[in-house]
């Protein structure tokens, strides 16, 4: 079914609770440039075991999406599930890897130790910052003409949840899966040129999900589904994420026509090879591989039609013979609009 409702907020931040009870959500006051009251409610506790989240902070964030959703209106844009509409999709949009995400507890004793804090670190510099902007992702929901607001008191009730990644779910929650509606919370920090990004994660949702549904891929040959934890010691062809890495690419080409590239690097211990695996685009265009790679071993790629890097920023996707994403990554315009350069990630 998906989200009914899914875009993203855009206001400033000005006040904020931090989540407690059974069913902790971190809760932000947010107002847009026309005066409206919103609340953002980010979950910082699971209700499926286990309970703590998985989460990201990139504190400096760069995203051909900051270009897009800057220029967005105040308030709440609803969003096409598409890659340039400003929507999220944390595996396909390459917006992190996933050995990145780590489990953290919404509260301990301690300073700076728990998801509260973490959160409440950022959005009050946010609050303390008169230019700073915050932009939320997820599902909307009021107005509710005749209810206030149960934490900030603003009437009408209004505001948007499922601040988290949506797709991979388990059990009552498949029924939410979709493919670009994800949820994630951007600031801005203009001053600073600077952006952050919190991304968060179930334990419960898988990283491998269908292209069409946003539900839980299974493993080739087994009825079980992948193993949905990021966090593994070591890829493995079961799963590969980080298996093959790209390292470096030619967007912006002097020749003409451009002759642009992929660096790929193997950093495992054993042969790969390539057949069956692709490379995709933003508008997932792929062009095949082919070949083996050494363990260790370094090869750059020649980019071929119908796969092509745009100079206005993009996203490149790494996949096995499987169809699974074994590395992605992003650039922006600025980072591409230097000609014969190479980006390094």
């Amino acid at each position: 079914m998906a989200l009914k409702n899914y875009g993203v907020l855009k206001g400033r931040p000005i006040a904020r609770r931090l989540g407690s009870g059974s069913s902790p959500h971190y809760q932000i006051h947010v107002v847009d440039e026309a005066g409206t009251n919103y609340r953002i409610a980010v979950n910082v506790k699971s209700q499926l075991a286990p309970s703590e989240l998985m989460y990201h902070i990139k504190s400096h964030f760069t995203h051909p999406l900051t270009d897009i959703v800057a220029v967005l209106p105040g308030g709440f844009t609803a969003l096409e599930r598409r890659p340039d509409s400003g929507a999220l999709d944390l595996i396909r949009g390459n917006l992190l890897q996933p050995g990145l995400m780590t489990p953290l507890p919404p509260e301990l004793p301690g300073p700076d130790n728990d998801l509260n804090e973490k959160l409440d670190q950022i959005v009050q510099r946010a609050m303390a910052d008169e230019d700073a902007i915050v932009y939320a992702f997820g599902e909307r929901w009021g107005p509710e003409d005749r209810n206030a607001d149960k934490y900030f008191g603003f009437m009408p009730g209004n505001g948007i949840h499922d601040i988290h990644m949506n797709q991979g779910n388990t059990g009552r929650f498949v029924q939410d899966d979709g493919v670009w509606q994800d949820g994630g919370l951007l600031f801005q920090f203009p001053r600073q040129q600077q952006w952050t990004a919190v991304f968060l994660k179930f334990q419960s949702q898988s990283w491998h999900t269908d292209d069409r549904t946003g539900h839980t891929l299974r493993a080739p040959d087994e009825e079980q589904p992948i193993n949905p934890d990021p966090v593994v010691p070591q890829p493995t062809e079961d799963l590969p994420d980080g298996l093959v890495r790209i390292v470096a690419a030619l967007v912006n080409s002097v020749q003409s026509p451009e002759n642009e590239s992929v660096t790929l690097l193997n950093p495992s211990d054993r042969t790969i090879a390539l057949a069956g695996w692709q490379l995709a685009d933003k508008q997932k265009a792929k062009m095949p591989l082919d070949g083996t790679l050494e363990a260790g071993a370094v090869r750059r790629v020649e980019v071929r039609a119908p796969m092509a890097l745009s100079n206005k920023g993009g996203i490149i996707t790494l996949l096995n013979a499987d169809g699974l994403k074994v590395h992605g990554v992003s650039y922006t315009k600025a980072q591409a609009s230097h000609p014969g350069w190479t980006i390094v990630f």
